[in-house]
């Protein structure tokens, strides 16, 4: 590995370059982020420079959302909130669907996110 610097007055400071995530941080990732700056400060401080916060965060994501839809489809199958409660009262189906996400969201953050 070989470290580059640059002459600034009289010192040689060393090029530093942070690699950029192509996977979006998203959500859940933003959620984790605040949660570790507030109250894991030193794990936080670590993955900054070691430059794995940003790849931690995308796979924390990656696993809260694919947790998320698999937690929200096992609600609305034992609840019984199907196509046809759509089909015969739409206002009841959004109602048991909110309240599906918000409990589900919920498990994520406490299973997930603020550990």
């Amino acid at each position: 590995m070989k470290i580059e610097y640059t002459k600034v007055g009289d010192y040689y400071l060393p090029n530093l370059y942070y690699p950029e995530e192509t996977r979006p941080i998203g959500f859940w990732g933003i959620l984790r982020k605040e949660y570790l700056k507030e109250h894991k400060s030193g794990t936080y401080t670590y993955l900054l420079l070691t430059t794995r916060l940003d790849s931690y965060l995308a796979d924390m994501n990656e696993q809260a959302q694919e947790r998320f839809e698999l937690i929200e489809a096992q609600m609305r199958s034992a609840e019984g909130v199907t196509e046809e409660l759509k089909r015969q009262n739409p206002m009841e189906w959004v109602r048991y669907c909110n309240n599906i996400r918000n409990r589900a969201a919920e498990i994520i953050k406490q299973e997930l996110i603020y550990i």
